[in-house]
């Protein structure tokens, strides 16, 4: 994919309901499903909203189809921990889908606490001419039932059922930051700043603990664990990351707790580059398995990085996401950005990686051409089918005509969450409260 093709496929208008001003409408987490036919969003204020992408249109058969509301509901309500004293807000942290097996589908959502298993299921038809029931379901009297009729199934407008499966508890001491859903469809691990458990789909009172860095004494602590993930192949291989910048891979097969890690990955500090906010730049923010399960990405403050399993040492390519932002570290540290959590995200085949930036910006860099772009996801250019052309942050002396300089950043908007299409080159960018779609140019004109 030529990273610099992308065209609008669906921008969210203002007068649509999930958009507002308010910070309970600041889209937290966005992922699509395993087909890509399905795309949810979480929002700070505990409401997950699910966009189904529309069949090809029978006058253009080739024709993409675009993501339209499917399904709102709320997912988790603001809580109080009355022995700690402590109100648990209602944002939802993540969204995993699991592996579809029937018709219906399932996803589990999570806020600081609580883990909640959904299923979505349709419903186009209901039964009528039930011989106890009347029309609105009371029962009849049996006095007057004279004859036995069939059930039938009628025809009715399509609705989307949500329903609560399953509530995992009672499982974190502290502030959930990442679920993953493992390759055997069964189990799913949470971890929270200092411990990791795994779960069973269908046992909510219990969960087993695989890591735990909780020192004896909390004044020994040095580390936090920062996102985890299973291997998209192995069950028995996860891997999580720390804010000291380090990864860990783990096999459960070696241990029930898997403190001893089996790989560290971690990148020796170049002495001449250290500085008062070297640590805090170095915290990993996000972790990703590559689709073949050869690689890993993870990004930190101001770069994104590919690491091999096979080779622990070192990165073998690591990319500037904003080097222009190394002056700035101690503004942006003043301003709490400098703890920005940035995700970053695979396309299909594992050669585009894509990460978020701030005045709205995202980067890709494709690994094949070394080639990079920074685009924008603004309303200015959110008419649909408008090709977004890449933007470019200088820091000084002679600009071109759209330059922007870094001393007009908007460090408000920025860019957290992103995720793409497991199959094609479609993008979801959250931006604040507004959701961005888009797709490839390239794929677009060629049907």
């Amino acid at each position: 994919m030529g990273v610099s093709v992308l065209s609008k496929s669906m921008p969210v208008q203002e007068n649509q309901p999930w958009v507002s001003g308010t910070p309970a409408d600041i889209i937290s987490t966005v992922e699509f499903n395993h087909t890509g036919e399905l795309l949810a969003t979480g929002d700070k204020g505990g409401r997950v909203v699910i966009f189904q992408r529309e069949p090809e249109s029978k006058n253009a058969p080739h024709s993409q189809g675009e993501y339209d509301v499917y399904s709102t509901f709320q997912s988790h309500e603001p809580e109080f921990d009355y022995l700690k004293s402590l109100e648990i807000e209602e944002k939802i942290n993540k969204i995993k889908w699991l592996p579809q097996q029937n018709a219906a589908h399932s996803l589990l959502s999570t806020n600081d606490k609580t883990i909640k298993l959904w299923k979505i299921t349709e419903r186009d038809k209901r039964p009528e001419g039930y011989n106890l029931k009347d029309e609105e379901g009371k029962l009849k009297d049996l006095s007057t039932v004279t004859s036995l009729q069939v059930p039938v199934l009628k025809p009715m407008d399509l609705m989307v059922e949500v329903s609560p499966r399953r509530i995992f508890a009672n499982g974190h001491t502290y502030h959930i930051n990442s679920i993953s859903v493992n390759s055997d469809c069964e189990t799913y691990m949470s971890a929270d700043d200092l411990r990791i458990n795994l779960w069973h789909l269908a046992i909510t009172d219990r969960s087993f603990n695989i890591v735990d860095i909780k020192p004896a004494n909390m004044e020994d602590l040095t580390e936090v664990i920062t996102a985890s993930e299973f291997h998209p192949h192995h069950c028995n291989l996860f891997v999580y990351s720390s804010s000291k910048g380090s990864l860990r891979l783990c096999d459960m097969r070696a241990a029930a707790l898997c403190d001893k890690h089996s790989k560290l990955f971690e990148e020796p500090e170049d002495p001449s580059n250290r500085s008062f906010f070297s640590e805090i730049i170095s915290s990993v923010s996000d972790v990703k398995f590559s689709h073949s399960g050869r690689y890993m990405l993870t990004r930190d403050y101001l770069t994104v990085k590919v690491w091999d399993l096979n080779m622990e040492a070192r990165p073998i390519e690591t990319y500037q996401v904003h080097d222009y932002l190394r002056s700035k570290l101690c503004s942006l540290y003043e301003s709490d950005c400098i703890f920005d959590k940035f995700e970053c995200a695979w396309n299909g085949s594992d050669s585009v990686i894509m990460t978020g930036a701030y005045n709205n910006f995202f980067r890709m860099f494709d690994r094949n051409t070394k080639r990079d772009v920074t685009l924008e996801a603004s309303r200015e250019s959110s008419k649909p089918r408008a090709v977004l052309k890449p933007r470019r942050v200088c820091l000084g002396g002679k600009r071109r005509r759209d330059d922007i300089s870094v001393d007009s950043l908007d460090f408000t908007k920025k860019i957290l969450h992103t995720a793409w299409h497991p199959a094609e080159n479609i993008i979801a960018i959250a931006a604040t409260n507004n959701l961005y779609i888009f797709q490839d140019k390239v794929n677009a004109d060629a049907h």
